[in-house]
């Protein structure tokens, strides 16, 4: 009998030293941290996060192998069953240390979090022309950028390195709540429609961050993506003015943008079919009005994906279907 218990503690101790050692990996832990930041805001949560880290593992571990150690010491022993075991009395000083603790911790705590919190949220001093703005709109279900000059950007952005980028987030009156989240580059923001929450970000180094809607929004709420391209300023810079012309004369990447990242979500990429119904060799494709009509106020199932659209974006739209018009496979 006692072999058997001996080796039921060694297969329950090697047991929870394999999950332990699987737990407490690097990798597996750098699944609970914070994303490295690439903004200053960023860097805040971060560090307010290893604060409280380290108050959580401690006071974990101190309560853990107290326990551990009591039941040990108390254990039963060669004690009768029901006999009472040692009469263990209260300490006022051990009492009072319990009820201080916790009070400097969460005081400690507070005041960390409260002084670092403007510097998340408050947007950094510029000079009126150091500041871009960026208007950030979550529909069903894509993500819609525009710039002060016009230029309209589908599901990624794009941003100037060193720049202080103020994001101006909603969403239409008549859509739902989605929540703008690109974890390095600073916290959730709920676009909610008819309001406007701002949030900001300022990029330390070119590279492009991802993040999704952070808010359950429908039925393709997993596919509602978001990227931020940083680029050097000099490159942004000439990014957005050949955006802007090439968007003014019909040319640029606009309508396959529009097509991808908000039809297709639906309708399939080749227009095969999804959550929507096949439109590939529809004639609905080839009539620009029809299809003005369709994205505009919506029809049957299908909600108005482009209400508030400019002209601009809507015949984009039409010039890249009637140009590439989807295959269906």
């Amino acid at each position: 009998m006692a072999a058997v218990r001996a080796l039921l503690a060694i297969t329950v101790v090697t047991a929870t030293a394999a999950v332990a050692a699987g737990a407490f990996s690097p990798a597996a832990l750098a699944q609970f941290a914070p994303v490295e930041p690439a903004s200053p805001n960023a860097e805040g949560i971060r560090e307010q996060w290893l604060f409280i880290s380290i108050f959580v593992v401690a006071i974990f571990v101190l309560v853990e192998g107290l326990l551990i150690a009591f039941i040990w010491k108390y254990r039963r022993k060669r004690r009768d069953r029901f006999e009472d075991g040692v009469q263990i009395h209260g300490s006022t000083r051990l009492e009072l240390i319990w009820t201080v603790a916790p009070v400097v911790v969460l005081v400690a705590i507070a005041t960390f979090v409260l002084v670092e919190v403007p510097g998340i949220t408050d947007v950094p001093s510029a000079d009126a022309s150091g500041t871009l703005e960026i208007e950030v709109t979550g529909r069903q279900f894509y993500w819609q950028y525009e710039y002060p000059n016009g230029v309209v950007a589908i599901d990624r952005m794009r941003a100037p390195e060193g720049v202080p980028i103020r994001l101006e987030v909603t969403a239409p009156d008549d859509d739902v709540i989605h929540s703008w989240w690109i974890p390095a580059l600073g916290g959730k923001f709920d676009a909610i429609p008819g309001r406007v929450n701002t949030t900001w970000f300022e990029a330390t180094r070119p590279g492009v961050y991802t993040g999704q809607c952070a808010e359950l929004c429908g039925l393709e709420h997993a596919n509602m993506l978001a990227e931020v391209e940083v680029l050097p300023e000099a490159e942004f810079d000439a990014w957005l003015a050949e955006r802007a012309a090439t968007q003014a004369e019909g040319t640029s990447e606009l309508g396959e943008e529009t097509w991808e990242g908000v039809c297709a979500k639906c309708h399939g990429l080749a227009g095969e079919g999804g959550i929507g119904p096949r439109i590939a060799g529809s004639l609905v494709l080839s009539d620009p009005e029809a299809i003005e009509e369709i994205v505009t106020n919506g029809r049957r199932e299908m909600p108005a994906v482009g209400a508030g659209w400019s002209q601009e974006q809507i015949d984009a739209l039409t010039s890249y279907l009637q140009e590439s018009p989807p295959s269906g496979s």
